[in-house]
């Protein structure tokens, strides 16, 4: 590679960053305050509709169930029809059926709006990975993906404070406060999805502001021109490497810890005698401080050490640790701050999760199998909300769910050198990329 074209890539990826990073983190940071917000409203609504823990945590769930479902059929379809036109779709329904949840009258209407509201958004965060892998080169991977996280991350500290802000409208224009809370964030949504038809390209060839060369050298860095066009006759590449199964299980516990603990996080801070909406919210989005820390350190740790398996184990001992520390101790106050605190490991380590599954695949393969880890990892998030639900209906305790969460957080810890070992066997060089002679080291 000579030193010119070196210098028109960095110039190419600096522009797509530029471009690119505020789009996709605007639609996943809504995505994230529209997923998430049903957390705020969890007393509201068994003080105005009824719905008890259980049937909240059932509820809560069964978002991941059709989201799940539909992650591999419809990135399959974005790959056909292009990331712009696809995103938006998703976007435009997903805000709709959100804004729909004012209109949650019982448990089962509960339950088929946030069945809907997974099966509207499905296939979003797979498709921005999808994205990535069309746009830059493995060895900026984790940096872009570690940005994308950032989203999430500010909509934790950021929309909680809004959302709980909105439900202080209670009784304006005859609507609860969580119906409000709904209605604007799910409009404001929609318009989200007007942003990603008008200023998100698909791939670098259809951005107007990439000179041809520019756009020519980073498809030829990111993917390279070997990049398979057909799942048929690679469906072990796309589902059954051992290293992308390992990748989804460990996924699948980090969802499910992630999950459980964070939809219930309010009413234990509310369990400490805060009544504010807008406290409680203000709480809570501490943990996305903590998370935007780790998914800037964390990636800084690749990008200066490498073994992104190890620091991934790192993540998953510290958050052991700290679950054990929240059951040991009855401070509450330090309790909250245990939680907040495991978000800086929980979600620090996802990028690294993203770096390691990129440096294996490419093309329609990519599309595939990045939303299947994705499939088995987010059905976490449906098994963790619901088992909590029942064992904390059952023992009426808040903190009886903690010791099952304890169990499933060691599994994840004793999985992790067992990816090393298959991340080692299963190295990049079936990977089609142009970097081939820089692997990402695991």
């Amino acid at each position: 590679m000579t030193n010119a074209t070196d210098s028109l890539h960095a110039i190419a990826t600096r522009k797509a960053m530029t471009r690119l990073l505020p789009v996709l983190g605007i639609a996943y940071f809504m995505s994230y305050v529209d997923r998430a917000n049903v957390g705020l409203a969890k007393t509201a609504l068994e003080a105005d509709v009824g719905i008890s823990a259980a049937a909240y945590g059932l509820g809560a769930g069964l978002f991941f169930v059709t989201y799940a479902l539909l992650e591999v059929p419809s990135n399959l379809i974005m790959y056909r029809v292009g990331a712009r036109a696809w995103i938006t779709r998703i976007a435009v329904t997903w805000g709709a059926v959100s804004a729909a949840m004012m209109f949650v009258q019982n448990e089962l209407s509960f339950y088929i709006l946030r069945l809907l509201l997974g099966a509207a958004e499905a296939g979003l965060f797979p498709a921005m990975m999808y994205l990535v892998t069309l746009w830059f080169s493995q060895r900026h991977r984790v940096t872009i993906v570690g940005l994308i996280y950032v989203a999430p991350t500010v909509a934790t500290f950021i929309g909680s404070p809004m959302g709980g802000a909105l439900m202080e409208l209670d009784g304006l224009g005859g609507l609860h406060g969580w119906q409000w809370m709904f209605l604007i964030e799910g409009l404001i949504t929609i318009l989200v999805g007007g942003l990603v038809w008008f200023a998100l390209p698909s791939k670098p060839a259809d951005a107007k502001w990439l000179t041809a060369e520019e756009a020519a050298v980073l498809g030829e860095r990111a993917a390279g021109p070997e990049a398979p066009t057909r799942l048929r006759g690679n469906l072990r590449l796309a589902f059954g490497d051992p290293t992308v199964l390992l990748l989804a299980a460990i996924y699948f516990i980090n969802q499910a810890i992630g999950a459980g603990v964070g939809f219930n996080f309010p009413a234990l801070i509310e369990s400490l005698g805060l009544q504010s909406p807008f406290l409680i919210g203000l709480v809570a989005g501490g943990s996305g401080i903590t998370a935007l820390a780790g998914v800037l350190i964390f990636p800084w740790l690749k990008r200066r050490f490498g073994h992104e398996v190890g620091l991934i184990g790192v993540g998953a001992a510290a958050g052991l640790v700290i679950l054990v520390a929240f059951v040991v101790t009855t401070n509450p106050v330090l309790q909250v701050g245990l939680i907040i605190l495991s978000s800086f490991f929980g979600i620090g380590t996802l990028p690294l999760f993203w770096s390691v599954a990129m440096a294996r695949m490419s093309g329609v393969i990519a599309a595939a199998s990045l939303a299947y880890i994705n499939t088995i990892g987010i059905t976490g998030g449906f098994v963790g909300p619901y088992v909590y639900g029942l064992i904390e209906e059952a023992t009426g305790s808040l903190l009886a769910p903690y010791y099952v969460l304890i169990a499933v957080a060691a599994v994840g810890v004793a999985l992790v050198p067992v990816l090393a070992l298959a991340a080692r066997r299963h190295r990049p060089g079936a990977t089609i990329s142009s970097e081939r002679s820089t692997p990402t080291r695991a």
